[in-house]
């Protein structure tokens, strides 16, 4: 019997039923009650379609992202971001069944609303023989048909909009049918009863650059940049889509439309092709994709939370916002104040996963990801005045958030991200208002990091910022300056320092006189760069000076007069006085971890210096006694990479060297030296230092 011959039963049967594929007629008699079911069977005309399936784009990826499903499995719910795909997976899951010959009926519904899915169903149920006036009927029936049938079928509910459009209407589950549905949503109510919720996630950059690949095949000279540009788009298939028509049409390469992207004066929208030149069939340009999905977020409760948490996360870092950030007291004050109610970490905390549910972010392990395209959707749609107000909340809440500067902790670094983001999209506006100490404590952090080159860098240009906005005399742009000195030094640029500090000083000594502590400081830190320049006598004697004017207006244990005489002890010993520098440092390190603590960097430097400058006295086994101690205590303080406990570790192979406590030096400086290039960088002062020693030795 070939597949399209069918059993069937007509008339009245008493008692049991007989098993038959498909039933025309039947009256049960069972007691009393009389039932008759009507179910028409297949008519020679199957295989049978309904509605437009939409074609695969050109290009298209093939990506194993549905699989096989298990025994007890009859449908697959295919959730993600707008733009990743999901209708396209969907479209070609259908057409590969249907072409082998595995379906008897295809039905595909756009399912934008309950009306859409309902409707749909009415019209399909002509299919079947269900079809009436009475809509909601009709879909009842094709429902009822779809459960009882040994007809194959498939049903795909393309955008489906929220979980109650599908109450009552979800395709049944069955033998011989199987179900596609395609929603932004990621409730928990879309899996279970036998159904897989399956998450469509970007391209990976080996798909991404597939796909160009193949769609830059007859323009390959306009390749150059392509892996670049596909992550900067963030590997979202729409983009790629919508950004190579774009680059086709104007005959740019990826790297000039990288260029383009990356002008924050250009509108996205300004980026890509005219809605009536867009390819694929594309619905709309790039930033619609995401408009309707903001809209519910916003109206779900808590309502009017979800577009102002939006706008705070879209200055951040797409990678990972920590949610402490979003929740701390400047970011629920803000939030307070744009929604008009009061605003607590409980009712952020249901937004965030309100934008998680819709899947415009991504909420896991307390952290917070939004596509960047997305948050540039949202910065771009945000007015200037509010755009303001927006960046400082999130440079209070950072700031808020931020420990300690040390440079080294995975949640630091996290910070530091954040605030770097926040640099690169607001440091404009933050820079005229009090919340810009944020962006001191990002270079600051870099610098900590053992990042002293691209601290210096990143200070430069919050300079150049600071003077555009405010001038080269403000306050904010002194302060700045401070820093830019400090990590001009820190990269090994001595005299870049020494210039840089002797700006700071002659505007601080107009504006504050001689005696004001930042003055003072000024003084001291151009001297101990004077030495490193290599005016070790120059330095000195100017370091005499300001520690006396410190000793005389602040007393002996401020703390800038002992960071003072710490650093004149170093550059007496290099002026040839070593053992007076010991001298000097024995008896400032008690009075030093008395007012800074043990742990403290100045305290831990003291150290380091006193047991150096023993060392350069001519006592290598002390040296190399108390650099072993060091390190430890380093380690644990700051971290077993941090700058302080490399250099520390160096003086300790140097030392230990030199007292003869170790076997193979070379062997345990090689180790270092590795750790060293891949943490600090190969130009590193510090870096250069024990690469230097390693060739001698």
């Amino acid at each position: 019997m070939s597949d399209q011959a069918h059993n069937a039963i007509g008339g009245s049967v008493d008692g049991n039923v007989v098993q038959a594929r498909d039933i025309g007629s039947l009256t049960v008699r069972s007691g009393p009650e009389t039932v008759v079911i009507h179910q028409h069977a297949p008519d020679p005309g199957w295989p049978r379609r309904f509605g437009v399936v939409p074609p695969l784009a050109h290009c298209y990826q093939r990506r194993a992202v549905l699989g096989e499903a298990s025994p007890d499995e009859r449908g697959f719910v295919l959730s993600g971001l707008g733009g990743v795909g999901k209708t396209q997976l969907a479209a070609e899951h259908a057409e590969r069944r249907w072409a082998a010959g595995e379906l008897d009926l295809l039905i595909w519904i756009t399912a934008e609303s309950r009306g859409a899915i309902q409707s749909g169903y009415a019209a399909a149920a002509g299919l079947t023989g269900q079809r009436s006036d009475d809509a909601g009927q009709d879909a009842s029936r094709l429902l009822a048909w779809l459960a009882g049938t040994t007809v194959r079928w498939l049903v795909v509910l393309d955008d489906v909009a929220t979980v109650a459009d599908l109450r009552d209407l979800w395709p049944p589950a069955t033998g011989t049918g199987q179900f596609v549905v395609t929603t932004r949503r990621r409730d928990a109510a879309l899996g279970g009863r036998r159904r897989r919720l399956v998450g469509v996630e970007l391209f990976t950059p080996t798909e991404s650059m597939a796909y160009l690949t193949e769609k830059l095949a007859e323009r390959p000279d306009l390749a150059d940049g392509a892996a670049a540009l596909a992550a900067d788009l963030g590997h979202l298939p729409l983009a790629l889509a919508q950004a190579t028509a774009y680059l086709l049409d104007e005959g740019l390469t990826c790297a000039a439309y990288r260029t383009r992207l990356a002008d924050r004066r250009r509108a996205l929208a300004d980026l890509l092709p005219e809605p009536d030149a867009l390819p694929d069939d594309h619905r709309g340009p790039l930033p619609a994709a995401w408009s309707l999905s903001v809209e519910r977020a916003d109206q779900a409760r808590p309502a009017g939370l979800a577009r102002p948490l939006m706008e705070l996360a879209a200055l951040l870092d797409a990678n990972g916002i920590p949610v402490a950030v979003l929740t701390a007291p400047p970011a629920l004050a803000h939030l307070a104040g744009v929604t008009g109610h009061d605003v607590d970490a409980e009712s952020v905390r249901s937004a965030l996963h309100t934008l998680h549910r819709l899947s415009l972010a991504t909420v896991d392990a307390d952290v917070l990801r939004m596509h960047a395209l997305v948050q540039r959707v949202v910065r771009e749609r945000m007015p200037a005045s509010h755009r303001t107000s927006v960046a400082v909340a999130a440079a209070r809440a950072l700031l808020d958030s931020w420990p300690a500067p040390k440079g080294g902790t995975p949640f630091e670094q996290t910070l530091r991200a954040n605030g770097l983001a926040l640099h690169a999209n607001a440091a404009g506006e933050l820079i005229t208002t009090d919340a810009y100490p944020v962006l001191v404590q990002v270079g600051r952090s870099l610098g900590y990091s053992g990042l002293a080159a691209e601290a210096a860098a990143y200070f430069e240009d919050l300079l150049a910022t600071a003077t555009a906005a405010l001038g080269d005399g403000h306050p904010a742009t002194i302060a700045v300056l401070r820093h830019v000195a400090r990590w001009r030094g820190g990269r090994g640029d001595a005299a870049g320092a020494v210039a840089a500090f002797d700006r700071v000083y002659r505007h601080l000594l107009g504006e504050r006189g001689a005696d004001h502590p930042d003055t003072l400081l000024a003084r001291s830190n151009r001297a101990r760069w004077r030495g490193d320049a290599g005016d070790a006598a120059g330095a000195v004697a100017e370091l005499e000076a300001v520690l006396a004017d410190l000793t005389r207006v602040f007393g002996p244990a401020h703390p800038h007069t002992l960071t003072t005489h710490r650093i004149l002890a170093r550059w007496r010993s290099e002026a040839g006085d070593p053992a007076g520098a010991v001298a000097t440092l024995e008896a400032l390190l008690p009075e030093t971890a008395r007012v800074f603590g043990p742990d403290d960097p100045n305290t831990l430097l003291a150290r380091g210096d006193l047991a150096r400058w023993r060392g350069e006295a001519g006592d290598a086994p002390n040296a190399a006694a108390e650099f072993t101690g060091l390190v430890a205590d380093l380690s644990r303080a700051l971290g077993p990479e941090h700058p302080y406990t490399l250099l520390a570790g160096y003086h300790r192979i140097a030392w230990s060297r030199a007292a003869g406590r170790l076997g193979d030096p070379k062997a345990e400086l090689g180790a270092l030296l590795t750790v060293m290039s891949r943490v600090l960088g190969p130009d590193h002062p510090y870096t250069r230092t024990a690469g230097h020693a390693f060739a001698q030795w």
